[in-house]
């Protein structure tokens, strides 16, 4: 899935009363439910987008139930027949999901029963809803987590490219948003493409505890027919099967895990947003947007807003939120299943389309976004930006560094006073300050050469961002012609 979705039925959904002996657990009632609580526990709204998911599980549970001898060749067929004709019909929009058949596990087996007769209710043997939707979301989130693998590698090729643009383009590099020391804009880039590379990471390590197969563990306490699990676990391509019964179906921590993956994400990206919008602002100047990723005002005709930099900034809040929402349904249950675990959908839902809307946006808004190098030149001029570099310039003339540090406190206090920059001073108030100090300082106090100075690994000089650029292309470039996520290659991310 890559893009974003509205959490509603994807085909007509009826909300007819149905008697009670229709329910698949009717047996044990003398009443039909009442309409409001049909209403108020149905999932069906929500959960029918696991349908591709509940027929690929059930497809793999129907083959083993004929592989040990459960069912016959004959049910087999028209099982596989029924369930293709039923994602046919949902992905045409014309499946009937009724809201009397609660979720979306009853809705295609009412449907699977009226294709295949007999064998359609046979379906269900060794197994339990439990498991069922258990095994569903695995399957689900699985694929989103690929999906979302690779949307992040689309962001971070905007970065890298963008960065390449600006290998050697002086910024101002903050802290306490107070201008510190010059830095590079493509390094500034690229500590972005190295916080998405651990999102990354941090989903793919998730995808291993989600990619483990719950179905046969049946409602809690497995089940009394002679499955082979991994068999189902080969044919789904399941890592490995979920060793406790119990566990299996009451816990959803790789849901949970997931979304918090998702909201580190979009805090990232939520950091992203926020320099954008300052860098917009005419207090900064730095960057324009291209049209497409900006609003106007009703009222004031010359704005231009960064509405979708602002709407991912406040969405990452939601998504922390959604977090905290499935943390917070886990902590009381007892084993083993509880109803509770229906609200872990729509929150797991949400935090996948807005993650893939987001990083949608950012893939195509980076790309387009206009860099002003005069700006964010003058702007690093300000703020005294090298006065590290004279501190560094005068250790290496064999005086400690806090001796060194406070001899340059006292020179920018001395060019606050004369209404001038660091570099500007005469040389005489600078060897006033310090003796040591010669006229070769000077180029050591410009922008460029604060920069390339640092020259290292992790460093901001031009010449390590272009190194860094070339071998985030090769790494790029690599999973670009793999189909499925994986580890990192060597050397990416935090350590490289």
């Amino acid at each position: 899935m890559t893009d974003s979705k509205p959490l509603r039925p994807a085909g007509p959904t009826h909300d007819s009363p149905l008697h009670a002996k229709g329910r698949a657990w009717s047996g044990r009632f003398a009443e039909p439910v009442a309409q409001f609580v049909l209403r108020y526990t149905a999932s069906v709204g929500f959960d029918q987008r696991l349908a591709p998911a509940d027929i690929q599980a059930s497809l793999a549970h129907a083959r083993m139930l004929a592989a040990v001898g459960v069912l016959s060749a004959e049910d087999l067929a028209r099982i596989v027949q029924g369930l293709e004709q039923i994602l046919t019909e949902i992905e045409a929009g014309t499946f009937q999901w009724q809201v009397a058949l609660e979720d979306v596990h009853l809705n295609v087996e009412a449907r699977l029963t009226e294709l295949a007769g007999e064998a359609g209710k046979r379906l269900h043997t060794a197994r339990s809803r439990n498991d069922q939707v258990a095994t569903d979301l695995r399957l689900y989130l699985r694929g989103e987590v690929d999906a979302l693998a690779e949307g992040i590698n689309a962001v971070q090729r905007s970065l890298v490219e963008l960065a390449a643009e600006h290998f050697d383009t002086v910024m101002p590099g903050y802290t306490h948003l107070q201008v510190a020391q010059p830095v590079t804009f493509g390094h500034h880039l690229l500590a972005y493409v190295e916080m998405l590379e651990r999102d990354r990471e941090r989903l793919i390590d998730a995808r291993r505890r989600i990619n483990r197969l719950p179905l046969g563990s049946a409602a809690l306490a497995g089940t009394t027919f002679p499955i082979d699990r991994e068999r189902v676990a080969r044919d789904l391509k399941f890592e490995a099967v979920c060793r406790n019964s119990i566990d299996a179906v009451s816990d959803r921590d790789f849901a949970v895990e997931f979304c918090a993956a998702g909201a580190l994400l979009m805090a990232h990206l939520s950091r992203l947003a926020e320099e954008l919008v300052l860098w917009l602002s005419p207090g900064f100047g730095f960057i324009a947007l291209p049209d497409r990723f900006t609003t106007g005002s009703s009222i004031m005709p010359q704005k231009r807003n960064p509405d979708v930099a602002e709407l991912a900034r406040g969405k990452s809040g939601r998504i922390i939120g959604h977090l905290v929402a499935l943390l917070t349904l886990i902590k009381g249950q007892p084993l083993a299943y509880n109803k509770d675990n229906q609200e872990d959908k729509e929150p797991v839902f949400d935090t996948v389309d807005t993650l893939h809307a987001t990083l949608r946006a950012f893939a195509e808004m980076v790309p387009g976004i206009r860099v002003d190098r005069d700006a964010m030149r003058r702007a690093a001029l300000q703020g005294h930006s090298t006065a590290t570099d004279l501190a560094d310039y005068l250790v290496r003339r064999g005086v400690a560094f806090r001796d060194a540090h406070e001899a340059v406190a006292r020179a920018v206090r001395r060019a606050d006073e004369l209404g001038c920059t660091l570099p500007q001073l005469p040389l005489h108030e600078l060897q006033a300050l310090a003796p040591q100090i010669d006229a070769d300082v000077f180029p050591v106090l410009t922008l460029e050469g604060s920069v390339a100075a640092r020259d290292h690994v992790g460093g901001t000089a031009p010449a390590r961002v272009a190194a860094e650029v070339k071998r985030w292309r090769e790494v790029l470039g690599q999973r670009a012609t793999t189909l499925t996520p994986g580890p990192s290659p060597a050397g990416a991310g935090e350590g490289s």
